[in-house]
């Protein structure tokens, strides 16, 4: 047991002196983790809270323009600017002042765009009524309708999404005003100056966002995200323990340990010791961070209930996962260039075809089943099966074997290999 405590004794002596090692380990997840759930929080409080200004050139002044910038102002997402805020405002005008990026979105309006539409539907209504009455109808007398462009300019460094979230808005507005033009016509044919009870106001349909668990709480960015870059970080541990493996190779030191009472087997579990105790305080630092630091970010607080033990596990079996990667890439490798840079590269491929950065649900189908593959999916599926989805211990079961059973492939792997080039 003495020699195996100084085995372990030298692991940490390695590690405590490689300082880039320790600022990876711990220092640059723990700046990742807050900086991008600021951002994201962030940005869903700008979309929620803040307004959007917008250029509104009225070439109809009807009752269409007043619709859109009534609507558009009580929507709470957008600040309406126009000829009475910005002087000799008109198409040519709106669409420099968008190139030149001072407002991100003008909406001009056509001219006689509401008179149009008016008389439009006042037409169909007649050919209704005179269908229902067998009446007949001069064609010729019909005036043919012009479809009416609504001209949208939009900034070119806006996202897409914001692009279709801006048109959805207006096209839902427009909905409501031909219904209400639709019902108007009603009213004047049919009802001989009575209301016809027709709802020209209101939703008969609306959207409720619930959570299909038991808790009532709604998801938010810290649930999503501390999980995902406590996976980053303890992955990370690839790099200092793939250079160590490395370093004893080249510098001899291996040679000098295999001539010692230790077996390899202990010399390697050793190894496994420490670096899983690093990967776990990893874990427990960053959900200190994100159960007691973000509340003073003005972040929402990380609820983890008492699932402790489920995530620790979790956190175990991810931890073994990143050492079998580390022990494999350190005995496959010959120096410390390919091995530092080849652990940092395949962390960084495993986060992103794992669902660490892009949703696995946005991958086309082929990267969906790439992502699969990845060990820091597994792992990242059960953090989310237990934060977001109330999860049990045996509905994780399964992904905890997989990252138990991908840590053993890799062990194994790498102790073949390493006999193999002994016997060479």
């Amino acid at each position: 047991m003495s020699r195996f405590l100084a085995s372990i004794r030298k692991e940490i002596l390695l590690i405590s002196r490689d300082w880039g090692g320790l600022l990876i380990l711990f220092i640059m997840p723990l700046l990742l983790v807050i900086t991008v759930t600021l951002l994201q929080d962030s940005t869903f409080r700008n979309i929620t809270e803040q307004k959007t200004a917008i250029i509104l050139v009225d070439n109809d002044h009807g009752t269409i323009s007043q619709h859109i910038r009534k609507s558009m102002e009580e929507s709470g997402f957008f600040t309406i600017f126009s000829d009475d805020a910005i002087r000799n405002l008109d198409e040519k005008k709106a669409k420099k002042i968008v190139r030149e990026g001072t407002f991100p979105i003008a909406i001009v309006l056509p001219a006689d765009l509401s008179e149009d539409l008016e008389s439009e539907v006042k037409q169909k209504v007649d050919r209704i009524l005179s269908a229902f009455m067998e009446d007949t109808t001069d064609e010729q007398s019909i005036k043919p309708f012009e479809t009416k462009e609504i001209h949208l300019y939009f900034d070119p460094t806006l996202p897409l999404s914001f692009k279709e979230m801006v048109k959805t808005h207006i096209d839902k507005m427009m909905y409501q005003v031909e219904n209400q033009f639709i019902y108007t016509a009603f009213e004047k044919e049919l009802g001989e100056g009575k209301q016809l009870p027709f709802p020209t106001e209101g939703s008969l349909v609306t959207f409720t966002e619930i959570n299909p668990t038991s808790v009532a709480q709604i998801p938010n960015s810290v649930q999503h995200n501390v999980p995902a870059w406590t996976l980053f970080a303890i992955f990370f541990i690839t790099i200092p323990l793939s250079t160590n493996i490395v370093k004893e190779r080249t510098q001899g030191t291996y040679i000098r340990l295999s001539t010692s009472p230790l077996s390899y087997g202990e010399l390697l579990l050793a190894k496994v010791f420490v670096f899983l105790c690093i990967s776990l305080l990893q874990f427990f630092m960053m959900l200190a961070i994100g159960m007691y630091i973000f509340p003073y970010l003005g972040l929402p607080p990380l609820e983890i209930g008492e699932n402790i033990k489920i995530l620790s596990l979790i956190a175990l079996g991810a931890g073994l996962a990143a050492i079998g990667i580390g022990v494999l890439l350190g005995t496959l490798c010959r120096t410390q260039e390919q091995s530092a840079p080849l652990g940092a590269t395949l962390t960084v491929i495993l986060a992103a075809i794992g669902g660490i950065w892009i949703p696995i649900f946005v991958m086309p189908p082929f990267m969906q089943t790439i992502a699969k593959l990845s060990p820091m999916n597994w792992a990242l599926q059960a953090f989310y099966e237990v934060l977001l989805r109330q999860g049990s211990f045996l509905s994780v079961l399964p992904k905890i074997g997989y990252l138990g059973l991908f840590f053993i492939s890799c062990i194994i792997i790498s102790i073949l290999y390493g006999k193999t080039k002994r016997n060479i």
